[in-house]
């Protein structure tokens, strides 16, 4: 009787771990272009939460819980939380999707496919030297930049000048 409470009690204990790592992740490969369009169309309506990020990036990684949390620190306001990955496409089988699966990142995660950084980074804030992490907070035709590791109050402090 006991060894089968204890199978019970072992198997609750998996599944929510398996779970994680079945995730199933599907990852999307977009140009600079489509990354604008998709900052247009989506903070028309809703505060975006733009993050440049890579799994090689240790400060990226660290701030990973924060961004995660971001939905439910702003439960009932209209924000989205985009994470664009910086990895190199080679490596999104090998290094990403393992990444988030191990992680659980339940944020939507685009991979940025650009080959030339310096086409694109002053697109995103004249000011950012091309470092990671970096965030953009946008609203409608409001946006403020954040170049290093976000913090809670970092993003609270964001997201306050943002909101309507």
């Amino acid at each position: 009787m006991l060894r089968k409470i204890s199978s019970i009690i072992l198997l609750f204990l998996l599944v929510p771990i398996t779970a994680i790592y079945a995730q199933n992740v599907s990852l999307k490969k977009i140009s600079f272009r489509q990354l604008q369009e998709r900052i247009e169309t989506t903070s028309v309506d809703s505060i975006l939460v733009i993050n440049f990020w890579a799994t090689w990036c240790k400060p990226c990684i660290e701030e990973m819980p924060v961004l995660e949390e971001i939905p439910t620190m702003y439960k009932g306001t209209a924000v989205k939380v985009l994470l664009v990955s910086l990895d190199f496409t080679d490596q999104i089988e090998q290094k990403l999707i393992p990444f988030i699966q191990k992680n659980g990142i339940v944020n939507e995660v685009v991979v940025l496919d650009e080959s030339n950084p310096n086409d694109w980074i002053p697109k995103v804030d004249l000011q950012w030297s091309g470092a990671i992490p970096a965030c953009l907070f946008q609203y409608k035709t409001m946006s403020l930049f954040h170049e290093g590791k976000v913090t809670t109050t970092t993003i609270q402090s964001s997201m306050n000048q943002l909101m309507p």
